[in-house]
């Protein structure tokens, strides 16, 4: 298991309820709730202000894990990177800090894209609460409905890393017999151009596979082992992780495959942050349908 500088274990993909409620108290370590609703932007800060996990700050879609949108760049483009490293440090997350990111549970996706994110600039010691909220709240572990107080972190995350992304660019280049396989993280009807009822065109960029985010969690919402995933993944046509970008409708749910993949032990695959959204948004670009 690799360690932070202080020696303490670190949490790259998941971490259980079990260990988190051991940390509860401990300073190191800083917890965020990214519950979120696609559909209903104020959802998040109410089931946060309903209850969460001790010591949890609160985490929006639109406001935290989503920049600014002009149209062209997707329905979620990443934020300005000095913003969410702001964020960060006011949450407490110093270079040595533990990060613990929750969803509700049950497959939801919002957790990985802020796992993303702290990777993106450069933070590893991040991981997901495995199982989420409803994980924790089975095991009886305590809840809160107070907000802690912000706890200024001196130094942290400064700068992205761009090979963690993939752009629309490279990927057009490598549709004709190009070494890239886009795994597309829609549900399958989606993907095939049927049932489209979030983005104005139906489909998937072509020559991409399918791979459901949700196909990524077992029957009680955790993560499936890595042998189970790495076996998934090489059936969807996985042959080199390096070569694999992921997206999904608009960079959010392709998080939770990239994750999967890195917890399989599958590294160095990328996300295309705009995705669908953001390759329908040129009319020149090609579109396929199953």
């Amino acid at each position: 298991m690799r360690r932070l500088r202080s020696g303490q274990a670190m949490y790259t993909t998941i971490v259980d309820p079990s260990t988190l409620y051991a940390h509860l108290d401990d300073p190191a370590w800083v917890i965020f709730d990214c519950r979120n609703d696609l559909a209903n932007p104020a959802a998040g800060e109410a089931l946060y202000a309903e209850g969460h996990i001790p010591g949890a700050y609160g985490v929006q879609l639109e406001r935290v894990l989503t920049g600014v949108k002009t149209g062209r760049n997707g329905r979620h483009p990443l934020p300005e990177p000095g913003a969410f490293a702001h964020f960060l440090q006011a949450a407490g997350v110093g270079p040595a800090t533990q990060i613990a990111a929750y969803d509700g549970g049950g497959g939801d996706m919002f957790a990985a894209r802020f796992w993303f994110l702290a990777r993106w600039l450069g933070h590893a010691a991040v991981a997901l609460l495995d199982g989420g909220y409803q994980a924790w709240t089975s095991a009886g572990f305590p809840v809160s409905r107070e907000a802690p107080p912000p706890r200024q972190a001196p130094g942290g995350p400064a700068l992205e890393h761009d090979e963690l992304t993939a752009q629309a660019g490279e990927i057009l280049a490598s549709l004709n017999g190009g070494h890239l396989l886009v795994l597309d993280a829609r549900s399958p009807d989606r993907f095939a151009g049927q049932n489209e009822i979030i983005d104005p065109v139906a489909g998937h960029i072509p020559g991409a596979a399918n791979r459901f985010y949700k196909e990524n969690f077992d029957a009680s919402g955790r993560l499936k082992p890595a042998e189970v995933l790495r076996a998934e993944f090489a059936a969807a046509g996985v042959r080199s992780p390096v070569a694999v970008v992921h997206q999904c409708g608009s960079g959010v749910s392709a998080c939770v495959n990239l994750l999967a993949m890195e917890h399989a032990g599958l590294r160095g695959s990328r996300l295309y942050p705009g995705s669908w959204s953001e390759w329908i948004a040129d009319p020149a670009r090609p579109v396929a349908r199953d």
